[in-house]
C-alpha cells in the first residue's frame, strides 16, 4: 500500500496499542496530529513541550505500554530535554519525536540560521537511542528499532527525529507488523529457575514480597495479587511502588515508614522482589533493616534485563524475563501448594491498621494556617475509593508518606528523579489515559504547582475530573528547612521564599477551574467534595504552616538514609 511517512508512523505506533500523542504541531508534525485525530487517537497540545513529555510518560504508566510526544524543531524539542531524562531515570518508554530542518541548513557553512541546532548528539546520554530517518525508506526499520529498545531489557525513552523534507514522502509498504513479528515479547524465565524458586518459597518460613514501581507501571497487578495470596505472605512497597494492588490493602506495608513493613523485613527469611532497582531507598537490600538478618535471607528478583542481575546486591534465584510472563508462571507452579500464612502476618495487618488511625488522631488540628500534617490527611481521607492519587513536591511528599490514610490503586509521583513539577502533567496525562472516568486528587506543594500551572487550561478543555490540593507556605519549604539546619534558626534563607499575594484559587478560576481558599482544616474536606461536585478541575488552595513544614517533617532521618554516599 502507498502511504506518506507520517502516516506510516501512524501505522507503526497503532501496532503497538498506542493512541495518544502529546505535543505542540509545527509543519513537521500538522499533518499527522490531523490524520492522528481523524482516526480517533487522543490528540493533546499542552502549553510546554515538558508538560508533554510528563503527560506521555503518565499514559504509559497508566497504560503499561510506550507512549508518544513530540517537539517542534530547535526550540520545541529543547523543552523535551527535562521530561527526556526524567523518563530515563524513572525507566518510562516514552517515544520522544523531534522535527528538523531540511539537511541542506545543516550541511551549509553559514551563521544565523533560525530555529536549527544539531539535535541528535545533544540527546544521546538521556536516552536509549537516539537516530534521525533520512531516508523515506528507514521509516519503518527506526521506528520498530526505537520501540525495541525503549521497551526491552529496562525501559526507556528514545529519541527520533526526521527533516522536515522526508514527512511527506511516499512509500510502498505491507500492512504493520505485531509487536511479536520484531521484537521478544512476553519473555518467561527458564523452567530450571522456576523451579528453584518455587522450592525456595515453600520452604521459607517468613518470605515477603518487595513490590516496586516496575509492577504498577507493567499494569501486572492481578498476577501479584495472586501470587501475594499464595504465599500468603506481607507485601513491602518500595518508595516508588506507592499503588495498593487490589485485593491486598491490608497486608501492604511501605518500606521503612511502617513498623510492620521493619518487622516484616527483618524476620524475613526470603524475599522476592519484583519490579524493582533494589536502590538506594530501599538501601539496596543489604543495608539498615535488612542487615539484621542478612545471612538467614535468601533472595528471589525478576529482572527484565539480565544486566542488572547482581549488580546492587547478591541475588540466589534470579528469574529474568517479563514479570507480566514470569510472575504467572510462579502462580502456575505453586496453585495446588499454597502456603499458610506467616503467623505473624495477622498482628502486623492489626499494627499497620493501628499506626495508621493513631496518625490521623494525632496529626495537629486546630491550627490556622494549618498544619502540614493535617492536610494530608483531610485530603486523603476524602480520596476517592477508585481514584488516581497524584504527588508532588519537596515537604509536602514527605508528609505524604508518613500521614495518607488513602491506599489508592494508582499512584503516580516522580520518585526517582525526584523532578518537581511534574504532579500536574502526570495528573493531565493520566486523566486522558482513563478517558476522564476516575477521579483524580494531585496532592501538592505550592511552588512545584506552579512550574506547569498553566496545563490546569489543559485539564479544563478536556474537563478532567481533577481536584488540585495545594499546599502554600509561599515557599521552597523543604529547602527552608535546610537552611535552618545548615546555619541555624534566624539564619538568612536566601531565594525560597514568594509573594503571598498570590491566590492559586483565583489562578484557577482565570483558566476555568473551580477555586476555593481554605486556611482551616474542618474546611479543607468540605472543599474536596465541592470541588469535585462543580464539574470542573478544581484547585484547593491550602494555607499551611510554614514553621511546621519546614522543621516537622516526619520520618526525615529515614529519608536522608536514601543518600548515604557510598557507605551503604
Amino acid at each position: 500500500m502507498s502511504v506518506k511517512v507520517f502516516e506510516r508512523i501512524l501505522d507503526l505506533f497503532e501496532a503497538e496499542g498506542i493512541n495518544t500523542i502529546f505535543g505542540i504541531p509545527d509543519p513537521n508534525f500538522v499533518h499527522m496530529f490531523h490524520l492522528a485525530e481523524e482516526r480517533g487517537w487522543n490528540v493533546v497540545a499542552p502549553h510546554h513541550e515538558e508538560s508533554a513529555g510528563f503527560m506521555a510518560e503518565a499514559v504509559s504508566r497508566m497504560t503499561g505500554k510506550a507512549a508518544v510526544c513530540i517537539g517542534t524543531l530547535g526550540p520545541g524539542v529543547a523543552n523535551l530535554a527535562g521530561a527526556m531524562m526524567c523518563a530515563k531515570v524513572e525507566n518510562s518508554p516514552v517515544i520522544f519525536l523531534g522535527g528538523q530542518r531540511g539537511r541542506v541548513t545543516e550541511q551549509r557553512v553559514r551563521r544565523g540560521r533560525i530555529q536549527f541546532v544539531k539535535q541528535v548528539e545533544l540527546f544521546e546520554p538521556s536516552v536509549k537511542y537516539s537516530a534521525s530517518i533520512e531516508y523515506a525508506d528507514q521509516t519503518d526499520e527506526i521506528i520498530r528499532e526505537g520501540l525495541r529498545k525503549a521497551l526491552s531489557g529496562t525501559p526507556g525513552p528514545v529519541y527520533i527525529e526526521y527533516p522536515q523534507h522526508i514527512i511527506q514522502e511516499e512509500l510502498d509498504v505491507p500492512a504493520a507488523l505485531p509487536p511479536s513479528a520484531y521484537r521478544l515479547t512476553n519473555q518467561m524465565a527458564g523452567p530450571d529457575r522456576v523451579a528453584q524458586a518455587v522450592e525456595a518459597i515453600k520452604a521459607a518460613k517468613q518470605p515477603i514480597l518487595l513490590i516496586g514501581h516496575g509492577v504498577h507501571t507493567s499494569r501486572a497487578g492481578e498476577s501479584v495479587r495472586a501470587l501475594a495470596e499464595l504465599m500468603a505472605c506481607p507485601v513491602i512497597q518500595t518508595s516508588g511502588g506507592t499503588s495498593f494492588i487490589e485485593g491486598l490493602e491490608d497486608r501492604t506495608f511501605p518500606y521503612g515508614f511502617s513498623k510492620s513493613a521493619v518487622e516484616a523485613v527483618v524476620q524475613s527469611d526470603l524475599c522476592l522482589a519484583i519490579g524493582t532497582e533494589l536502590g538506594e531507598p530501599t538501601h539496596y537490600g543489604r543495608g539498615r533493616h535488612w542487615a539484621e538478618n542478612e545471612s538467614n535471607r535468601t533472595w528471589l528478583l525478576i529482572e527484565q534485563d539480565p544486566e542488572a542481575i547482581g549488580v546492587n546486591r547478591t541475588i540466589d534465584i534470579p528469574l529474568v524475563g517479563d514479570l507480566r510472563a514470569v510472575v504467572p508462571q510462579l502462580v502456575e507452579a505453586l496453585k495446588d501448594s499454597p502456603r499458610t500464612a506467616t503467623p505473624e502476618l495477622e498482628a502486623w495487618i492489626r499494627e499497620d491498621a493501628r499506626q495508621l488511625a493513631e496518625l490521623a488522631e494525632t496529626a495537629p488540628a486546630g491550627m490556622s494556617p494549618v498544619h502540614p500534617a493535617r492536610i494530608v490527611v483531610e485530603a486523603t481521607k476524602e480520596f476517592p475509593a477508585d481514584g488516581i492519587m497524584v504527588r508532588d513536591g519537596g515537604a509536602t511528599t514527605v508528609f505524604g508518606w508518613t500521614y495518607s490514610q488513602a491506599k489508592p490503586h494508582d499512584v503516580m509521583w516522580n520518585q526517582n528523579f525526584g523532578h518537581l513539577g511534574t504532579g500536574l502533567p502526570y495528573a493531565v496525562g493520566a486523566g486522558i489515559a482513563d478517558g476522564g472516568k476516575r477521579p483524580i486528587m494531585l496532592v501538592t506543594g505550592d511552588s512545584s504547582f506552579q512550574f506547569h500551572i498553566a496545563e490546569l487550561e489543559t485539564a479544563a478543555r478536556f474537563n478532567l475530573p481533577l481536584v488540585c490540593v495545594v499546599a502554600v507556605d509561599y515557599a521552597w519549604g523543604l529547602e527552608v528547612g535546610v537552611y535552618k539546619r545548615t546555619f541555624g534558626q534566624g539564619s538568612r534563607e536566601t531565594g525560597v521564599h514568594w509573594s503571598q499575594e498570590t491566590r492559586l484559587d483565583k489562578v484557577a478560576e482565570g483558566f476555568g477551574c473551580y477555586g476555593e481558599y481554605v486556611d482551616t482544616d474542618a474546611d479543607i474536606g468540605p472543599a474536596i467534595k465541592r470541588a469535585y461536585a462543580s464539574g470542573k478541575p478544581g484547585v484547593i488552595h491550602v494555607a499551611v504552616d510554614p514553621k511546621a513544614n519546614s522543621e516537622e517533617m516526619p520520618n526525615y532521618g529515614e529519608f536522608r538514609t536514601w543518600y548515604a554516599e557510598g557507605s551503604q
